[in-house]
């Protein structure tokens, strides 16, 4: 099997130019720093070292617990700073125990971009797009996997399974394909065929699958049987099917607060399907504080469409976070946000209220009229699902609920080349290279 390792100790230490780095090279062969996994239902706990996915008393989800009294003495934010970028430079909070199992494809930190235009445009003076987009496979669907593979290798497995509507399933099959790794996804039957395509590129081995109307996410209920009958590794994006790859959206927040100095925005944007990327932003937030490193406690805010909505239903409800109910008959432009049933919805909607955040829907329209808006002011192009949060922005500042002097941070999780259907004729005029015929094009756009 060929891994992509990172460089090895040996080569590290010719590099040394800081005691800081001493400091972690030293360490960071032992790496084990999962104290444990804790059920979030019934509060039993397993050891990092079982192969376990879920409580076997209740089918609860898995939270992956480190040792964060130790590590207080371990790291700092100088520590943090003097590494290259990406995730695995935050590897203390990552649950792979030995640095030979790391998987990677090159992962950078994302930009944190203060928005100008944009900022004036909506008349918010600190507005900023983390612009996920510049990840491996375009999208942020990257971090949670380039740790789920990783921790699939560290297992032993040689077989991965997803169940995804295009970004999740395209993240895993392009790490699958360096690890060496035989990946296997199920993606609804909607899914784009430029996310499909994608796929077939890397060599993950493709099904389609009816019924989303249903209610109930066809992908999943396959995703259930292939791992109970072939024991394949299960490595989607929610959290209750594996809790460790979810560990790789909560890095998103170290980054944001890191780009800020160590401070943290009023307001972070995040758009919901799942729920895992609200949920894991939060306890990036919360590990940050435990451990010393910033006090950031932004207001998280939850971005769905209102043709797929149930989180935003459920918050505005007041409903139990254990008692979601699934949204029938999902459809939406944001084909990344169509997921009828939040997995980890109980964890978003608990972090919406931990933080004093709030929940908000926005339609079609709204979503690619700020599509536009944002390429235009601010030259990034994002998929619907990706740019959702923006138009969600808009309606809360609308509303009076944003101020203009907030630091607000929006999160643009896919690019615009992962789905170019939706954004119409791509027709230009065609003329002779001639001025006067120039003069009667630009006419006709006055």
């Amino acid at each position: 099997m060929f891994l992509v390792k990172l460089e090895s100790v040996t080569e590290q230490f010719r590099k040394v130019t800081n005691p800081y780095s001493i400091i972690w090279l030293i360490w960071v062969k032992e790496m084990i720093h999962v104290a444990r996994l804790r059920c979030t239902k019934c509060a039993r706990t397993y050891a990092a070292k079982q192969r376990v996915w879920k409580c076997t008393e209740d089918d609860g989800r898995l939270d992956v617990e480190y040792d964060y009294d130790s590590m207080k003495s371990k790291v700092s934010r100088e520590i943090f700073e003097r590494r290259r970028g990406g995730l695995w430079k935050y590897r203390e909070l990552l649950p792979i125990e030995n640095e030979e199992n790391i998987v990677t494809l090159g992962e950078v930190q994302t930009p944190l971009i203060r928005c100008k235009n944009l900022g004036k445009i909506l008349g918010i003076r600190n507005l900023y797009v983390k612009d996920e987009t510049k990840n491996p496979t375009a999208s942020f669907k990257d971090r949670p996997m380039t740790v789920g593979v990783s921790k699939a290798v560290e297992l032993g497995f040689d077989t991965v399974v997803s169940a995804s509507s295009g970004n999740a399933a395209a993240a895993l099959a392009a790490y699958s394909a360096r690890a060496g790794l035989t990946c296997y996804t199920f993606v609804p039957e909607m899914a784009s065929s430029g996310k499909i395509a994608q796929l077939k590129m890397f060599g993950a081995n493709v099904v389609r699958l009816r019924g989303l109307e249903s209610g109930v996410d066809p992908t999943f209920t396959m995703l259930r049987l292939v791992c109970e009958s072939f024991g394949w590794y299960p490595c989607p994006s929610a959290g209750p099917f594996n809790p460790y790859q979810a560990e790789g959206s909560k890095t998103m927040s170290y980054e944001i607060v890191e780009q800020l100095g160590w401070t943290g925005p009023d307001w972070v944007f995040a758009g919901v399907g799942g729920g895992g990327l609200l949920a894991g932003n939060w306890k990036g937030y919360r590990e940050l504080k435990r451990i010393g490193l910033s006090g950031a406690s932004p207001k998280m805010v939850a971005v769905q469409s209102t043709g797929c909505a149930p989180l935003v239903r459920s918050f505005e409800e007041k409903v139990d976070p254990r008692r979601i109910v699934p949204w029938e008959h999902p459809d939406s432009v944001a084909t990344g946000l169509m997921d009828p049933f939040p997995w980890d919805g109980d964890a978003a909607l608990m972090a919406l209220h931990e933080s004093l955040g709030t929940a908000v829907k926005v339609s079609n329209e709204e979503i690619l009229d700020s599509q536009r808006t944002l390429a235009k002011s601010e030259g990034i192009f994002a998929e619907p699902s990706g740019v959702a949060v923006l138009a969600g922005l808009m309606k809360l500042k609308d509303r009076g609920t944003i101020a203009s002097d907030d630091c607000v941070v929006i999160e643009i999780t896919g690019s615009g080349l992962k789905d170019l259907s939706v954004i119409g004729s791509a027709d230009a005029p065609l003329i002779d290279p001639d001025i006067e015929a120039l003069q009667k094009v630009l006419s006709l756009r006055k």
